[in-house]
């Protein structure tokens, strides 16, 4: 199962944001806090919040739906952001002139997923019940003789 959390608006810069969201992505909950509890990234105590929200999220739904989602089992699936829209500002410049620049606003959204034996043998089961495993998936042939044959025309026109 998937909790989700979504913060827009965010007054930083997208850029900004990825470097602290790459560092918490496919770890497990109580390490992602960990690590944003020492990151000395302004934006880190924003995405703390969002993930106390993700797991805020996690909490109401197992208890709304009667699921039974071990907390400890959590880790972050993904950790994206988004541009938002832009404000566009001017900076006095010499000379009575005016330089643009703009000020860049983020939309973070943080998706939590179980990493429980739960799937894993949901999975196994399903392909039980089918009878046989699906074989192993191999590239075609003719892939493979086409290559060859490019070779081969490549050496011959040489």
């Amino acid at each position: 199962m998937e909790f989700r959390a979504e913060m827009r608006y965010l007054r930083v810069s997208p850029q900004k944001a990825r470097l602290v969201l790459d560092l918490i992505k496919g770890r497990r909950v109580e390490e992602a806090r960990n690590t944003l509890l020492y990151t000395k990234k302004r934006v880190a105590a924003h995405v703390g919040k969002l993930l106390q929200s993700a797991l805020d999220n996690a909490n109401f739904l197992s208890a709304e739906k009667n699921l039974d989602v071990d907390i400890d089992q959590l880790y972050v699936k993904s950790a994206i952001a988004n541009d938002g829209p832009r404000m566009k500002r001017i900076r006095p410049a010499p000379q009575g002139r005016a330089f643009r620049y703009q000020r860049r606003i983020a939309h973070i959204e943080l998706v939590l997923a179980d990493r429980g034996n739960g799937a894993a043998s949901a999975s196994s089961d399903a392909t039980g019940a089918a009878g046989a495993a699906a074989p192993k998936r191999r590239a075609p042939a003719a892939k493979k003789a086409a290559g060859a044959s490019r070779k081969k025309k490549a050496a011959a026109a040489k």
